[in-house]
């Protein structure tokens, strides 16, 4: 359920007069530009982190971030989640159980996270490098479906559709017609408040997979092994330590996922080709 309607003021995007050249042409036209704030997430009224991201679903990403980052084990243990709009940003502020919150503060994040920053703010390379369990998801992935699902991701990109400057993390269960989709300037972020919406539903994230529309980088491949994701597939190419963590969490890894195309790059028995080669 996408939403592109504003939280507490803060616009997803601003349409803006520009000039559009071609050439010798030029062109007098409004263009809609995707708007980023910084986004304060407090625990227990403490500050942990501000990050640039999208002013949507913020309550999403709250408990995303805060799943993925292993602040809290379960979605149960946040006990409310508040937004309040500030003269410089949002701030969404998370009750947790103080000993989560003891936990979060030893971590040190107390710093901005930039869009395209997925592990700043961690203070040792233990804690950059957090090594989720194993997943154990059985998901079944045919291939037909993946294809559809990409085709699907297209369609449902509303704000990139207006804007040409968000990414998006899509949600599908094999078998069902529903697309589930959230986006944001940053790829994290998009992923984090996909995988928060799916714990306010209490979705078994055993059951499907993601698609992400971009690179397969480290802290994507983190985010999914961390809930129990067990397949994932990026539009652009991973990075050699996402295959590596991919391959040791035994998580699907698929890059270079366009159309009828895609790569395989870890534990290829969940994706069903219809033709499988010897």
């Amino acid at each position: 359920m996408e939403n592109l309607a504003p939280e507490l003021g803060w616009p997803s995007y601003r349409v803006r007069p520009v000039q559009r050249w071609r050439g010798d042409s030029v062109e007098e036209l409004d263009d809609c530009v995707a708007e980023e704030a910084p986004i304060a997430l407090m625990y227990n009224g403490e500050p942990h982190v501000v990050m640039l991201a999208t002013p949507l679903d913020l309550e999403d990403f709250a408990l995303g971030f805060s799943l993925t980052e292993n602040i809290v084990m379960d979605a149960s243990e946040v006990e409310s989640i508040r937004t309040y709009e500030r003269s410089e940003g949002i701030e969404v502020r998370l009750k947790i159980p103080e000993a989560r919150c003891d936990s979060a503060a030893e971590k040190g994040r107390n710093m901005t996270g930039r869009t395209g920053c997925g592990l700043c703010g961690a203070r040792t390379l233990k804690q950059a490098v957090r090594r989720p369990p194993p997943v154990t998801s059985r998901v079944q992935v045919p291939v037909a479906e993946l294809i559809a699902a990409l085709r699907k991701l297209r369609e449902r990109q509303r704000l990139n559709g207006l804007t040409g400057a968000v990414h998006a993390a899509a949600w599908v269960v094999p078998g069902e017609e529903t697309l589930q989709v959230r986006e944001d300037v940053g790829r994290h972020n998009a992923l984090d408040k996909l995988i928060g919406a799916l714990a306010r539903q209490k979705t078994d994230f055993r059951t499907g997979f993601v698609v992400v529309t971009s690179r397969a980088s480290f802290e994507m491949v983190q985010k999914c092994a961390t809930v129990g994701i067990g397949f994932m597939a990026a539009i652009s190419a991973p990075t050699g330590l996402a295959i590596k963590l991919a391959e040791d969490s035994g998580l699907t890894l698929l890059g270079f996922a366009r159309n009828e195309d895609h790569v395989v790059y870890t534990h290829p028995h969940r994706l069903l080709h219809a033709n499988p080669g010897p």
